[in-house]
């Protein structure tokens, strides 16, 4: 069974060639944030506009990569949601033109599935069949900051989401009042490895409320209000590294206190967020003190892209079948 696999929802034209007894056969991306990062940020206009223009370039370009003609595409897929809704609508529109065309089912898929199950994507071809297991999992990243139980495949409980920014957003932000270019999280992860992260004492919201929940609009209004305060010795590269250590404290801390509760002994990380290396570092130490496995999304997995759209649908069709041809975007789609 291969699936190709479309991946529009926000900033990132991407196609994936996933076999579900091989893996992954082939994968592009044509990343946007050069374009977007004169104005700070995503504009979704300019973003759909971009979609049309690299939907069939990355098409072409896995099937080269893989060596193989749309004939030999068992199923076609796309994410429906969450996402910018023109930029949604472009991708899971040409994954039903060429689904009809190719009389080949079609498969919407849930963007957040897809991230939620990218740390169990097989490295290698005998890992291409496993089930999904039951963890504990944090999807951390510029939308989203999420606790969610798995029990397997298709059965999620969430335990905890942000109630005001996400992680990512707040990374972005404090890049930006820091005068740091779009987007903010690598810099501050790139600059924070030469910072002390006990320079500055900001706060880990929620770290004590007693529910998985996150907050990170205070810490971010916290560095704001400190910027000013600041010296003329003070270090960009200590203002990141705090910041950054409060973001993980609290990430690392709710995520193995849900797992402990839960009774869950493997943990999974994913999103955009979860490149940081930093996070990487205190979640391998904390899970490991802990006696918890851990599972790591690989980082080419962590940014938007279709190896994990085409890695959901790829176990969709075998447990839930295809989706209709009238399934339509879904902007605020949720995963339960």
């Amino acid at each position: 069974m291969i699936v190709l696999a479309l991946e529009t929802s926000c900033d990132e034209t991407a196609a994936a060639l996933y076999d579900a007894r091989r893996g992954l056969l082939a994968g592009r991306i044509a990343s946007q944030i050069a374009i977007h990062r004169q104005w700070g940020g995503v504009v979704p206009e300019v973003a759909s506009r971009n979609h049309l223009l690299q939907l069939r370039p990355v098409i072409d370009a896995v099937l080269a990569e893989a060596g193989l003609g749309l004939d030999a595409v068992d199923a076609v897929a796309a994410t429906a949601g969450p996402g910018l809704a023109t930029s949604l609508m472009l991708g899971l529109s040409a994954a039903k033109g060429l689904a009809l065309g190719l009389g080949k089912p079609f498969v919407a898929v849930n963007h957040i599935e897809g991230h939620l199950l990218s740390p169990f994507f097989p490295r290698t071809p005998e890992e291409a069949g496993a089930a999904i297991p039951a963890a504990m999992a944090l999807i951390v990243s510029g939308g989203h900051t999420l606790l969610v139980e798995i029990e397997g495949f298709g059965v999620y409980h969430l335990l905890g989401r942000t109630r005001d920014d996400a992680a990512g957003e707040a990374f972005d932000k404090v890049g930006k009042l820091l005068g740091l270019p779009y987007p903010g999280g690598p810099a501050i992860d790139r600059l924070a490895r030469a910072g002390d992260p006990r320079r500055y004492a900001f706060p880990r919201s929620m770290l004590d409320s007693g529910d998985f929940h996150f907050s990170f609009s205070g810490l971010k209004t916290a560095v704001r209000y400190t910027l000013p305060k600041l010296g003329a010795d003070a270090r960009l590269e200590d203002v990141c590294a705090s910041f950054q250590e409060a973001v993980v404290d609290v990430l690392v801390e709710k995520t193995v206190a849900a797992a402990r509760a839960r009774g869950r002994r493997l943990v999974a990380v994913s999103g955009g967020v979860s490149c940081n290396a930093r996070l990487r570092e205190a979640m391998r130490a904390r899970c490991g003190a802990g006696g918890l496995t851990l599972r790591l999304a690989e980082p080419a997995l962590c940014t938007d892209n279709a190896a994990m759209i085409a890695f959901v649908a790829a176990h969709q069709l075998a447990k839930k079948g295809a989706s209709a041809m009238s399934a339509d975007i879904d902007p605020n789609l949720s995963l339960v």
